[in-house]
């Protein structure tokens, strides 16, 4: 939320109707929680509900590695919003096996339905109605990760680089019709899944567990960091930006 030259708040996102993947914790909660302050209507999906929720946005449980879940979810929103200015496809996770070699075939093709495809579903479901209006933004949550492939999480990380890349020619294609595309990346951000996943980690490890120096910026990201990117891609502050990939991550990935 801003303020304008008279001192009154203006809601930058008042009459925009969004759809957020994974909102029901961590960064896609705190997502959900910027677009309602900023004046959005705002429906989320994850998996499951768990109580955390923010409070003001429509829920509706689905699974969107699959294509059923995704028709759901894009249904829903229809139902709900009556339409969709806004997509940001945040749903994902990882889990770390002991080396790339270990990953089998089932946890790959489970990793590309979550971290890329579930993306793809839903762009095909909802940016025709954009594209009709000529007017909208898609942000694609990824991994700033993506630039160091760690084996133990390479079925995740190629993934995101998929997305990433789908991302970007996403963009070029929908971007004479007023629609824009963007990718976040995020850095080691505290949340309770990339808790959980850390944990994981070390359990694999032989000797001392995963390094957790903080990033050059003193700190591991908050859900907020993250959620304050996807806030200024998606308004009309970002009018000429599609294409893009913004990485969150508290100098952890310099560029080379």
């Amino acid at each position: 939320m801003t303020t304008g030259d008279n001192g009154s708040e203006i809601r930058e996102l008042a009459g925009k109707r969004a759809l957020v993947t994974g909102g029901s914790r961590g960064i896609g909660a705190a997502v959900v929680r910027q677009f309602l302050d900023a004046g959005a209507e705002v429906l989320t999906t994850a998996r499951s509900g768990t109580g955390t929720v923010p409070e003001g946005a429509v829920f509706v449980a689905a699974d969107l590695r699959t294509r059923a879940g995704a028709q759901a979810v894009a249904e829903a929103a229809q139902e709900a919003l009556g339409g969709v200015d806004i997509l940001v496809n945040n749903a994902g996770g990882a889990r770390p096996f002991p080396n790339a070699l270990a990953i089998p075939d089932e946890e790959w093709q489970d990793q590309l339905d979550l971290n890329y495809l579930a993306s793809v579903r839903l762009d095909s479901l909802l940016t025709p109605g954009m594209r009709a209006r000529r007017s909208g933004a898609v942000v694609h949550v990824s991994t700033a990760a993506v630039t160091t492939s760690a084996p133990p999480f390479l079925h995740y990380t190629a993934a995101k680089a998929a997305l990433e890349n789908y991302s970007r020619g996403l963009a070029l294609e929908l971007a004479p019709f007023g629609v824009r595309v963007n990718a976040v990346s995020p850095g080691r951000t505290a949340t309770p899944g990339g808790e959980a996943t850390r944990k994981q980690w070390a359990s694999l490890r032989e000797g001392p567990g995963q390094d957790n120096t903080a990033p050059p910026l003193g700190r591991d990201g908050r859900p907020d960091d993250i959620a304050n990117a996807v806030l200024f891609l998606v308004s009309d502050r970002a009018s000429w930006l599609t294409g893009r990939n913004l990485t969150v991550d508290g100098g952890e990935f310099p560029a080379g």
